[in-house]
């Protein structure tokens, strides 16, 4: 419990630093410094051992994390652009755990993930500007919307492989931009306004008063929110990884022929774990757009689509921690390092061509699964 707790608390300050830090060749110098970390851990064998304390200690070690992410938020309570950039983090991170579930998983791969988010950012669009629906029910609808389009969507994919079933997302993303340029009911290329989040009366666009002449910013309420969607869609990730669903999901990724002949049925896992990805990215986008306040078809581009496999290929596929560690990474970084704000998508594209070459583990590898313990041990 000791190394959990210790683990935790330094994570924490380093996402603080992150958020607070504002010289450039500083926060360059502290993500080299996270990521050399990252390896040595990996190397020595000291990751290993905290996620085998972490998982024996479940209930304590997401209860510390929380309240540590809970802790930043607080400290930085007066910093609009820092509670920003953390509830954005945390949505970020909600939909690439879809993609975990997809690319990890499953093999699907889906380079529509910026498309299916903004369905959820859409959805919540039309809905809190045309109907009385209340605000949570918003976000579930955003999810099962873009959960419904990729029922329909997978239809095609079911019957292809490989690179053929990624062109097919991909051509599903371009054709989701160009639909909403070209039609005005949805704003056109101008894109839509979105009313804030309303829950129970409560309005997360009003500051937050924290005692006599104490404001926090608004964005603490949508750091609030944020960081519980992400935990709920982590511990569900986590769940079914460790459940007979993922097993399954793995058998499908491994060799689909041996898996039919097991007896497995190969288009009903693949069928899951796309809209169930697609689920958690909707409803991520429904609080997104309702925390931005503005939509428009330029945010939902192949390039945005990149970022989020970006995130899930340098986290370590099937590791649902290491998206969220890459997702601080890639969307803290380009905001803080304003000399490379220019050419992002240029060095997404590059990154993922190296952690392919050189770590295509990524960061923070998938364990194996250790159907006996005790025989690994000897």
């Amino acid at each position: 419990m000791l190394l959990v707790t210790l683990g935790i608390i330094a994570s924490a300050i380093v996402v603080l630093l992150f958020l607070e830090v504002e010289a450039q060749w500083k926060i360059a110098a502290l993500a080299i410094s996270v990521v050399a970390a990252l390896l040595a851990m990996e190397k020595t064998g000291l990751r290993a051992r905290m996620e085998e304390a972490s998982s024996r200690h479940r209930t304590f070690s997401l209860s510390l994390a929380m309240a540590a992410i809970l802790a930043i938020a607080g400290a930085l309570h007066e910093s609009h652009f820092a509670l920003l950039m953390l509830a954005t983090v945390a949505l970020y991170a909600t939909a690439c755990l879809g993609l975990t579930i997809q690319f990890g998983y499953a093999g699907i791969a889906n380079f529509a993930g910026a498309a299916f988010f903004g369905i959820g950012c859409y959805t919540a669009a039309v809905l809190t500007t045309h109907t009385p629906l209340p605000h949570l029910l918003v976000i579930l609808a955003g999810g099962l919307i873009a959960a419904l389009i990729g029922s329909v969507l997978i239809l095609p994919i079911l019957r292809t492989r490989g690179h053929y079933a990624a062109l097919i997302t991909i051509a599903f993303g371009i054709l989701f931009k160009t639909f909403l340029e070209v039609n005005d009911t949805l704003g056109g290329p101008q894109g839509l306004k979105v009313s804030g989040l309303n829950i129970l009366g409560w309005s997360f666009n009003d500051p937050i008063r924290l005692g006599e002449g104490v404001e926090a910013s608004f964005y603490l309420s949508y750091v609030v929110v944020a960081v519980l969607l992400a935990a709920s869609a982590y511990i569900v990730v986590k769940r079914l990884e460790r459940s007979w669903i993922g097993l399954n999901f793995d058998a499908v990724r491994l060799d689909e022929t041996a898996a039919a002949v097991s007896g497995i049925n190969i288009a009903r896992w693949k069928i899951l774990a796309f809209v169930f990805g697609n689920f958690l990215a909707g409803m991520a986008g429904a609080v997104y757009a309702m925390m931005i306040g503005y939509i428009a078809p330029n945010n939902f581009t192949f390039g945005d689509s990149l970022i989020l496999v970006s995130i899930v290929i340098l986290g370590g596929l099937g590791n649902p921690l290491g998206v969220i560690v890459a997702a601080l990474l890639l969307l803290v970084l380009p905001e803080k390092l304003q000399i490379i704000q220019e050419y992002r998508f240029l060095l997404y594209a590059l990154l993922v061509i190296v952690i392919l070459l050189f770590r295509p583990q990524g960061l923070l590898p998938r364990r194996l699964r250790e159907y006996f313990p005790q025989w690994s041990r000897e």
